[in-house]
């Protein structure tokens, strides 16, 4: 694997790029530590506790009431984020799936398609589901496509 650093002038956003035959175990390890020298660093609440996750372990955040919480496998957290901001900073494999749902596709296990309301998503290893609406099931289906495919 060859290795090249570019500097460019007026550049406001560093950007990294892996060109590659395939995607190999190698390359994904890059992705992962590129990833997580990345992700957003964010504080989770349970009661007065805090907690330190990493963005890879929550399966989606949900808005109830006021509040938006991280679901986990095993467990709920609250977060002191709107919707709109966790677009923004997290990793791209976090997408919306509803006007108050954001998921992580690399946890989903099963997608249950209904064409006349939402379609629900299920995920390994838990009971959690959520639903999808239909407006936004086709950037999903293509987002699970990508994951398939790389």
């Amino acid at each position: 694997m060859k290795l090249r650093i570019e500097i460019t002038d007026g550049t406001t956003e560093d950007e990294v790029i892996v060109r590659c035959g395939r995607v190999d175990d190698s390359v994904q390890k890059l992705q992962a530590f590129i990833q997580s020298m990345t992700a957003p660093q964010m504080t989770f609440y349970k009661g007065t506790q805090e907690y330190y996750l990493q963005p890879e372990e929550v399966l989606f955040f949900e808005t109830e009431g006021e509040q938006i919480y991280a679901h986990t496998k095993n467990d709920a957290f609250r977060v002191k984020h709107k919707l709109y901001e966790l677009e923004e900073m997290l990793p791209h494999y976090f997408i919306r799936v509803a006007k108050g749902t954001i998921v992580n596709i690399n946890h989903i296990y099963a997608i249950n398609r209904n064409i006349t309301a939402s379609s629900q998503v299920e995920f390994a290893g838990t009971h959690k589901q959520i639903y999808v609406s239909r407006h936004y099931y086709s950037t999903l289906k293509q987002k699970m496509n990508e994951r398939r495919n790389s």
